[in-house]
């Protein structure tokens, strides 16, 4: 299925949002002090962030970011330490407690899907979590990645190569090639360069390039 509808979309950033939270419910401390895929950030970060996005409307997030004088580091690390509570524990209830908020601070439904896909896959691949998002919501999140450069530079990495996921209809482009499941190509359109290794064709040169990899 096509996710299109706003109702279609805030109900796979729930979903996504609860398959994670379940996910995490027997951390151990260390497991929550654990890098992850999204670079200096642990695992605790990581769920902080996206109760952070969870919270922030609009206004909100034009004040947060007007006050950074528009750094998204500074603006993501203050809204991190916002929501990172006393004790991993208590990040993740303040994570359950948002996973059916309806909050974000533009209509682009799409990308703040793609913070949970992309974010919760940043946590599962280092603590060998095998949940995967679902395949519509993944779509998704592909699709809008190659159409607009939103909170990653997805589309300025993906101009003049060819994308072909080997598990869905997805493909975009024209050039070089790069082939990989749907999330893979999304990770590396959101900058991981953890999962290059598993993307094949010729255009993997030029895209490891445009991510730093």
């Amino acid at each position: 299925m096509t996710l299109q509808t706003p109702d279609q979309l805030w109900a796979a950033i729930h979903a996504e949002r609860a398959r994670l939270a379940d996910d995490l419910a027997d951390l151990t401390g260390a497991d929550w002090a654990r890098p992850t895929l999204c670079a200096d950030w642990t695992v605790e970060d990581v769920v902080a962030h996206l109760t952070a996005a969870a919270t922030t409307g609009r206004w909100a997030w034009l004040r947060s970011i007007a006050g950074a004088r528009f750094r998204p580091d500074v603006h993501n690390a203050r809204r991190l330490a916002e929501h990172r509570g006393a004790t991993p524990a208590d990040t993740l209830a303040a994570f359950r407690a948002v996973v059916d908020a309806r909050i974000a601070p533009t209509g682009d439904l799409w990308a703040w899907l793609g913070e949970v896909v992309v974010h919760a896959t940043d946590v599962r691949e280092p603590l060998g979590i095998a949940t995967a998002p679902e395949p519509d919501a993944v779509l998704a999140v592909a699709q809008g990645y190659v159409r607009k450069d939103f909170a990653v530079d997805s589309r300025t990495r993906a101009r003049g190569l060819l994308l072909v996921a080997t598990d869905s209809a997805f493909v975009s482009g024209a050039g070089p090639s790069v082939e990989g499941t749907t999330l893979d190509l999304v990770l590396a359109l959101a900058g991981r360069t953890a999962v290059l290794p598993r993307l094949t064709g010729d255009g993997v040169g030029t895209l490891a390039g445009r991510i730093g990899g």
